[in-house]
């Protein structure tokens, strides 16, 4: 008998779970578990069913989706990590790759290399996309994007890089705090530390500036 595959499927767009989960419960080894809204309630859904795949659209409201990844990878580690995306930003595959996420699919995809990645990653291979895919490199260092970080950014550490990323969605130091789950002190703290790295001396620049990088919703 074939092993069914239990999906939870996270995407912002109602009418996209819902076309993703008619399409995907179509498989007779496919089964979409539950279909949420969030990262947030993403994370719930999983510590609660424990599912195979994770498939988690990167751009949606509140909690960052490479946070709840690196949750899920210490809470449900034999539940894997597949993010979809609208686009194929160096920022989005870094992160995905600094996360140990097991793959990344582009939606410009066919529904075909969806499903196909979807098997990969439950069998214990890494998908991604081919647009993804040309853009990563393994060698004796890791795995890492071809060339390597072209910005400013590769100064930061990975809180910083997740406290950018909310500054660039307009989220104040308290909203922060309760996202990541730390102190409005703590965040005020590596907003100070972003600043003195980026040579930006106000938040204003330094939202602008995580725009220009690509840390902001597409």
């Amino acid at each position: 008998m074939t092993r069914t595959i239990s999906i939870v499927l996270a995407d912002d767009h109602a009418l996209v779970r819902g076309m993703l989960t008619n399409r995907l419960s179509a498989e007779p080894d496919l089964r979409v578990v539950a279909s949420v809204g969030n990262a947030e309630e993403a994370v719930a859904e999983v510590l609660r069913l424990r599912p195979d795949i994770v498939l988690m659209d990167v751009d949606m409201p509140g909690m960052l989706c490479f946070e709840a990844a690196r949750t899920i990878r210490k809470q449900s580690p034999n539940s894997r990590v597949l993010f979809l995306g609208s686009s194929c930003r160096d920022q989005d595959i870094e992160q995905t790759l600094d996360v140990q996420a097991w793959g990344y699919v582009t939606k410009t995809e066919s529904e075909e290399a969806l499903v196909e990645g979807i098997r990969k990653v439950s069998s214990g291979v890494a998908y991604f996309s081919p647009e993804a895919k040309a853009r990563i490199v393994a060698d004796a260092s890791g795995t890492h994007l071809v060339g390597g970080s072209r910005s400013r950014l590769s100064t930061l550490s990975e809180r910083e890089t997740v406290v950018l990323r909310y500054i660039a969605r307009g989220l104040s130091q308290k909203e922060i705090a309760r996202l990541m789950h730390i102190s409005p002190h703590t965040v005020n703290r590596h907003c100070n530390n972003l600043m003195a790295k980026l040579d930006i001396h106000d938040r204003v620049e330094l939202t602008r500036f995580a725009i220009r990088e690509g840390l902001a919703e597409a």
